[in-house]
């Protein structure tokens, strides 16, 4: 009997890591840190969540279904958004407001792929994506990364066959953390449209780019639909990951083969959610101005204080957006590791394992430290006790 689609893939992997604290218990002096999600854990800003309240209230729209691609100003505001961003041209009819990102990348993939059709994804992978590529039947085709994490164009060029539909990309990485600049995005995007193939790129963690900027270029070109899939997510932006508010951008005649999609899974994104991030968008530049600087400043404290944990044979793969991917220097699997720090130094995160194949050893070795919520006394203290297990 053939698996079910859902039978097809793994089980979620945060939620696979939760089950490690069944059981364990952490003494005042030394609380749980969990850096195993890449979430925040606070609400919204007060005016946000005052302009949420506002909508519940007055709006009776608010509680209604909407369009199935979404509220049309939040539309439109992204679109310029977008192209106030980047330096292109992103009209309104190019932008389809989603129930999170997930169901973006979701969305995309069923307008691209039939059953066995191929997506190429770079090593390690965010691993929603793979567990989606799974149950739709797609094949994912592994990207094999150097020791600085950034795929090659000319390495996936090789991995092109009859059956491959896309390239998906995500920058700033999750889970490596790694953002790939101007010309690796541009050669990929070259690459993609020389051999009539889509190029997927999640910017999630777009507002958290190191560099000042437009992190590509992609968008000024006049035709930049007829090969770029973008997908967004205002999760992050805005602290609204309770109300999944997603975004997709590609042109107008994937956008119909999109609605389809969108129509029978969720009829349409929820409205309080487009609402805030709406809102968000027309007035919270400088708070997420503040937001940005905050989580730069934990990555430069990653940076001072990793050190310590390289002279114990830590070695720090790549850093950006939310995360630290590391590699430690034990000789059993990270799998074995990572509920092994839970219980002896009250650390939550993942193992690389959950980010590569079955087959690749590389995971192995690694760790996935997402670490949006610790500040630098946090960070100091996760340091501390990585290298107390460590000694």
């Amino acid at each position: 009997m053939p698996l079910t689609r859902t039978a097809s893939t793994f089980p979620p992997p945060v939620m696979e890591a939760r089950r490690w604290l069944d059981g364990v218990t952490f003494p005042p002096d030394r609380a749980l840190i969990n850096v195993s999600q890449a979430a925040p854990v606070d609400p919204p800003p007060p005016a946000l969540r005052e302009a949420m309240a506002e909508a519940a209230l007055t709006r009776d729209d608010a509680h209604l279904y909407g369009p199935v691609l979404g509220m049309p100003e939040l539309r439109e505001t992204l679109a310029g958004r977008t192209s106030q961003i980047y330096g292109g041209t992103v009209r309104t009819d190019q932008v389809a407001i989603t129930s999170g990102c997930n169901q973006a990348f979701a969305a995309a993939i069923a307008t691209l792929c039939s059953e066995g059709d191929e997506v190429i994804v770079p090593v390690p992978w965010y691993f929603n994506h793979k567990m989606w590529l799974d149950m739709a039947g797609v094949n994912t085709v592994p990207l094999q990364t150097g020791a600085d994490l950034r795929p090659v164009a000319g390495q996936a060029a090789a991995l092109i066959t009859d059956r491959t539909r896309a390239i998906a990309l995500v920058s700033p990485n999750n889970p490596a953390g790694v953002e790939y600049p101007d010309d690796l995005l541009r050669a990929f995007f070259d690459l993609a449209r020389a051999r009539g193939i889509a190029l997927i790129l999640d910017e999630t963690y777009r507002d958290f780019h190191a560099s000042p900027g437009a992190p590509h270029s992609l968008f000024e070109d006049p035709d930049w639909d007829d090969t770029l899939i973008h997908l967004y997510s205002f999760s992050k932006a805005y602290r609204l990951t309770g109300h999944r508010v997603g975004a997709l951008v590609t042109s107008p005649a994937r956008l119909s083969e999109v609605e389809k999609f969108l129509d029978t899974v969720a009829i349409c994104p929820g409205q309080i959610g487009q609402y805030a991030a709406l809102w968000g968008m027309q007035n919270l530049d400088q708070w997420l101005a503040g937001e940005r600087e905050e989580i730069l400043t934990r990555r430069a404290a990653i940076e001072t204080g990793f050190p310590v944990l390289e002279k114990a044979g830590w070695s720090l793969l790549g850093l950006g957006a939310y995360f630290a991917y590391v590699a430690h220097p034990f000789s059993v699997s990270s799998a074995d590791l990572a509920p092994r720090l839970v219980r002896d130094q009250g650390i939550l995160c993942l193992p690389g394992t959950m980010f590569c194949p079955a087959d690749d050893p590389a995971g192995a070795s690694q760790l996935r430290i997402a670490f949006a919520n610790l500040d630098a006394d946090g960070i100091a203290e996760l340091f501390d006790r990585l290298h107390a297990f460590t000694a």
